[in-house]
């Protein structure tokens, strides 16, 4: 029987903003950008110009910390939402078999570890940067990334190396999913809970 995992309230505030943080992570422990000076040396005006980023002190700290924070395992890693982060970093980001459902169908958080594996750097940068794509992943955040948080993001994930399969496609609204998953459709009070995903009361 498929479980309808409904959210309490405050995680279901949260739904369309778990990895929100990456695109504002800048704000604590970054490099910050600020108006050019007249100083007359060009690395220190280039430095100046350029966009927040997180300082570690290597690529790979600095993707470590941006994933934590950032939120991306609390969907791209199974049962860490659920067990309070309880899960051990080799097991971190190799997808989950539990679906978002909302009104736009059943999303699954992918296998990162083996997307690393199949993608160059720069296309997964250029990824965070363009693509536009379905609910819960905050895109229109994830977009305004910086290429040094990108590529530290990228190299820190490739570190972990592949493991696990890649996780079912997406499910249209009108089809029922055949795995566990979450629902994100809103319930107007005294409504029923078995509504099918995108109707309205």
């Amino acid at each position: 029987m498929i479980r309808d995992w409904r959210l309490p309230r405050s995680l279901s505030s949260m739904g369309y903003g778990f990895l929100a943080g990456l695109a504002v992570l800048a704000l604590s422990g970054c490099q910050p950008g600020g108006a050019s000076t007249n100083s007359g040396n060009t690395a220190d005006d280039a430095t100046n110009n350029a966009p927040p980023h997180l300082v570690a002190g290597s690529d790979i700290e600095a993707g470590r910390y941006l994933v934590i924070v950032g939120g991306c395992n609390d969907c791209h890693t199974e049962t860490y939402l659920q067990t309070g982060g309880d899960v051990p970093e080799e097991a971190w980001l190799a997808g989950s078999m539990l679906g978002w459902r909302g009104p736009w169908g059943t999303t699954y958080p992918p296998n990162l570890r083996l997307r690393v594996q199949e993608w160059t750097e720069d296309a997964f940068v250029q990824t965070l940067h363009e693509r536009k794509a379905l609910p819960p992943m905050p895109w229109m955040n994830v977009n305004q990334m910086s290429e040094q948080d990108a590529r530290a993001v990228y190299r820190y994930i490739r570190s972990l190396g592949a493991t696990g399969q890649h996780v079912p496609a997406a499910v249209p609204p009108d089809q029922e999913p055949n795995t566990p998953y979450l629902s994100l459709i809103p319930i107007q009070p005294g409504a029923s809970s078995d509504m099918p995903a995108g109707s309205t009361s």
